[in-house]
Formats: structure tokens, sequence, C-alpha cells
């Protein structure tokens, strides 16, 4: 069965490029980054089969990456929340292609007055194909439970004053540095809103035991070439 998945590993991405119209660096990028594994053969912690329809929760699901990669050159191993949110709002174009397909970039450090105090939601993105609002809460550190409730603070928020009639539910995505990811599902249960936990890195990193079965550039650009003349 291992000797048959580069050969379909080829062929997601031959289909994802097509799809989306992926440049040669493109394709290589998300190759390199070991896509295909981050978002289709990760098993993911998430509430979106109880919070959202279907199929809305079977495309927030596959959207979901873990982890995410953003390589911000400059930035410290150690950066914090603030940091890389610079990093990503000043490289937007870039790292909404990690983010994945359909999402656009709606605002950073949004101020939320609620009662007498002031509230900032780190990052907040819409995406098209959920047709929702996406808010995100970027984490310097391992995942905690009370990071869950926070992130849910926002969601209601967001539902309440940005979302419109024609949106679909609010979606939260909670990224930190490492995870449990049974201490993170249990932190899930009870919380009406749908959220996703994932990690995140800060550089290109492909473990080991991924890049045997990762196809080259070469090897998808002659699948691809072919699947073309047969069209």
């Amino acid at each position: 069965m291992n000797s048959k998945l580069p050969l379909g590993v080829r062929y997601w991405y031959i289909k994802q490029a097509l799809e989306f119209g992926w440049s040669r660096n493109i394709l290589s990028l998300q190759i390199d980054s070991g896509l295909f594994q981050r978002q289709v053969r990760k098993r993911k912690v998430n509430n979106f089969t109880a919070t959202l329809p279907k199929p809305q929760s079977d495309l927030a699901s596959y959207l979901l990456k873990d982890p995410y990669i953003f390589d911000l050159a400059g930035v410290k191993e150690h950066a914090d929340e603030r940091d890389i949110e610079v990093q990503l709002v000043s490289h937007v174009t870039k790292y909404l292609l990690e983010m994945g397909t359909g999402f656009a970039f709606v605002a950073r450090q949004k101020h939320f007055q609620i009662g007498d105090k002031d509230f900032y939601a780190d990052l907040i993105l819409y995406n098209i194909n959920l047709h929702a609002y996406v808010v995100v809460e970027l984490k310097a550190t391992s995942f905690k439970p009370e990071y869950a409730g926070q992130l849910n603070f926002y969601i209601n928020v967001v539902n309440d004053k940005l979302k419109g009639e024609h949106d679909n539910r609010t979606i939260g995505l909670l990224l930190c540095r490492g995870k449990d990811e049974i201490m993170a599902q249990y932190a899930l249960e009870g919380y009406n809103q749908p959220i996703g936990v994932s990690d995140y890195q800060l550089s290109k990193a492909i473990p080991e035991e991924l890049k045997s079965t990762l196809p080259s550039i070469e090897e998808v650009e002659q699948e691809l070439a072919q699947l073309l003349e047969r069209n």
C-alpha cells in the first residue's frame, strides 16, 4: 500500500494545481512544505462535526492544516504573538496562500469595546468558500484549555458585530506552538462555536519520515503534462 502512496500524492497535487492555477514556484512550495500530509492525512483537532452542518463541516475540516508553516525570515525562533502578527500582515499575500483556498484578509488586532473594556482579536479573515468569518488567535506557547475560551468569546463578538445575515457561522482557528491533542479535544467539548486547533512552525520543516512519500516537482509536472495531453 505504501508503494502506491507517491502516485496518489502526485495526482492530488495535480488536481490542486489545475483547480487553483498554481505556478511552478507555488507548486514547488506546496510540495516542499508537505501540504498533502498537513491538509489531508493529518488527524485534526476540531469540533466542526458537532457545530457546523454538512457540507460546511467537511469543508472546514478539509481546509484546516496541521501544522501551518510560516517562513518568517528574520523572526526569532521564540517570537511572541505580536511579532508573528506583524510579519503575517506585512506579507499578507504570501501567507494567505498558506492559510488556504479562498481566504481574504479583514483585520489585525481588531478592536471591540465590550461594556467598559477593550478587546483586540489577533487576526480576522474571511473565507469565500465557507462564506464565513474566521477568527485566528496566535499563541507563542503550547495549547492551554483557557485559550479555547478566549477564542470562543471572540467568535461570539464577531457573530454579533460583523457577521451579516447571509454569512455562515464564524469559525475560530487557534494556532499554538504545540499541543497535546487529547487535552485540546477535551477542551473543545461543550463549546457550541466551531473551533479548530493547529500547531504552527516559523520555518519550513518536513519530518524525515514524510520526505520519502513526497513527489518531486519534476514528477508532478510530468504527470500533469500527461494528463493535459489526454484531455
